[in-house]
């Protein structure tokens, strides 16, 4: 980290204000390089305003304000200055161009924040946090979130951590003094913090799935027979004219895929292609997709049209469960207003609508809520992702093992070796214990600026 970095911090293109942010050891001089004002930003204190022009080589680049921060008081910990110069592409182009020859470098994907991690200003459950922050498609993930950037799960992390080291040392401090035959420790005591700390293990883990939803969607995928109504329902939930709707069999060749929202959770919908026998070889690859994404999916409308029969409906829900048996799945009776249909023909579990006429829709979006809810644990206080959770059960996994040593009455060295197994993955999770590889494979998904 000896070199300085530039980067344009918010989205190209027209707007009223661009934020061009520089960091580094050569931050300030560089700044000081080409920013006129009444005052030196060398001279200023930190996390103070400055106003005046960027002039380079003669020429007036554009009238703008600097923010001021220093080291290590700043985002990155390092001296940076962030420009905010006119929106536009052409201002923030220019004065990205000057700063790098002047000698910065263009940042790369979240390197202000790698910069952050390195530096001690968060640890990498913070740093995840930060991206899932800038991705969130929901006001709950986003508020989760913005919780565990706080620093909430970090703390939790570390305290469970320390407590484990220190039982790891007054078991190995016996282990030192064993012909002196010294207790230091009381195995009821070292049980019941093994216990609490694999339970939170455990119950992080658990909530993969409702941060998958919370971050992603809950996945919600239309099938059925050809002109069964799967677009018209698609296009109903979605309170818009996204997919295409025909009488013609087979127009919907591939999977349309589009979101909106119930009580704040999203939901992604999917038209997919109707599924029926064809000699079509496009037709055929959209029915494999099809099939594909029911597999994948959370739940699954099976949609029928009732006013040819009822029968088909029970002969495509068993195919699909045959298919997909730990599918979950909502039989959907549609186009009831073309029938003489009456509450006595109604039956626990199946929804009765007219996808075109908007009858029913209310009832379906409450049983997708239900299925949704059902799904998403809702003590859930963090987005856990793959990394984390993976390393949350190998920390578990340790954990049992100690346990299990531990009332065993196994010696001491044999329950040492499993809680320093889960102390590692433990320290993995904050960053405490980190590789390259690890670091490139999450700032990857960040943007460049941030």
């Amino acid at each position: 980290m000896e070199d300085t970095i530039v980067a344009l911090a918010t989205p190209p293109g027209i707007s009223g204000i661009a934020m061009v942010r520089i960091s580094g050891k050569d931050a300030i001089r560089i700044a000081d390089s080409c920013f006129v004002s009444n005052k030196k930003i060398a001279e200023s204190k930190s996390h103070t305003i400055l106003v005046g022009n960027i002039i380079y080589q003669n020429t007036v680049i554009d009238s703008l304000a600097a923010l001021i921060f220093k080291n290590p008081h700043s985002f990155t910990g390092e001296d940076t200055v962030e420009f905010t110069c006119h929106g536009g592409y052409i201002a923030s182009e220019e004065l990205i161009r000057v700063l790098k020859e002047l000698g910065a470098r263009l940042a790369e994907p979240g390197e202000f924040t790698k910069r952050a991690f390195l530096n001690g200003k968060m640890d990498l459950t913070q740093v995840e946090a930060v991206a899932d922050i800038i991705h969130s498609i929901s006001a709950p993930a986003c508020q989760i979130s913005a919780r565990q950037l706080s620093g909430g799960l970090s703390e939790q992390i570390h305290s469970f951590r320390k407590q484990l080291i220190n039982i790891l040392s007054l078991l190995e401090l016996e282990l030192d003094f064993a012909e002196e035959e010294i207790e230091f420790v009381d195995k009821s005591k070292i049980i019941d913090l093994i216990k609490n700390a694999r339970e939170f293990c455990n119950n992080l883990a658990n909530s993969f799935r409702s941060a998958q939803i919370l971050r992603n969607g809950f996945y919600v995928a239309i099938s059925g027979y050809p002109n069964s109504g799967k677009s018209t329902l698609f296009n109903t939930l979605l309170k818009k004219k996204r997919s295409i709707v025909s009488d013609i069999p087979g127009t919907t060749r591939d999977y349309i895929e589009d979101t909106f929202y119930i009580n704040q959770i999203p939901v992604k919908l999917i038209d997919t292609a109707g599924l029926r026998s064809s000699d079509d070889y496009v037709e055929i690859e959209g029915i494999k997709m099809a099939e594909l994404i029911l597999k994948q999916a959370d739940l699954n409308l099976i949609i029928n049209d009732i006013s040819i029969s009822v029968k088909n409906s029970n002969k495509l829900y068993n195919e699909i469960k045959n298919k997909f048996p730990n599918s979950v799945t909502i039989l959907i009776q549609n186009k009831i207003d073309k029938i003489s249909f009456t509450d006595d023909l109604r039956k626990d579990g199946i929804c009765y609508i007219s996808a075109k006429q908007g009858i029913g829709i209310k009832e379906l979006v409450k049983m997708i809520e239900k299925e949704a809810n059902r799904s998403i644990v809702q003590t859930n206080e963090y987005l856990i992702n793959e990394r984390q959770r993976d390393l949350l059960l190998r920390a578990s996994d340790s954990l049992a093992l100690a346990e299990t040593s531990a009332k065993g009455d196994f010696q001491n060295e044999i329950i040492a070796i499993d809680v320093r197994n889960a102390i590692k993955p433990l320290g993995e999770l904050t960053g405490e214990n980190w590789s390259e590889e690890v670091l490139n494979n999450i700032f990857s998904n960040f943007c460049i600026g941030k």
